[in-house]
């Protein structure tokens, strides 16, 4: 037996509000949509992980989600461009990531990321 997925679920009375933060801003593609459930991914194999943490690293709160992006300045434009606004970071962390935090539109804490990203800024 081997465990092949894990997938967050966020509670909400609306999922379509999803589609602007994770679909428009994010670029995630819908991979399943029931109407009371919107599933958003990439269609790419990831693996499969799942963290428990006392902290979010450096003294911040846990975040909800973690994303990684291939490009972190990038994504922080449009995050701002989108009105949502940035929580923490940019900061190049000691532990080789640069990341920023956002709330997305239900609330939860996401930890957007980039590792080996320098600064993260600009």
């Amino acid at each position: 037996m081997s465990v092949r997925r894990i997938v967050a679920n966020v509670a909400t009375d609306s999922p379509e509000e999803a589609r602007r933060f994770y679909g428009e801003v994010l670029g995630l593609e819908v991979l399943m949509d029931m109407g009371w459930i919107v599933t958003y991914g990439s269609g790419e194999p990831a693996p499969v992980q799942i963290s428990f943490a006392s902290e979010g690293g450096a003294g911040t709160p846990v975040p909800d989600l973690s994303i990684e992006v291939d490009d972190l300045v990038s994504v922080r434009r449009r995050m701002e461009a989108a009105g949502f606004k940035i929580k923490y970071g940019p900061v190049a962390e000691p532990w080789g990531v640069t990341r920023f935090f956002v709330r997305d539109p239900f609330g939860r804490l996401v930890n957007i990321l980039q590792h080996g990203a320098g600064h993260g800024g600009g």
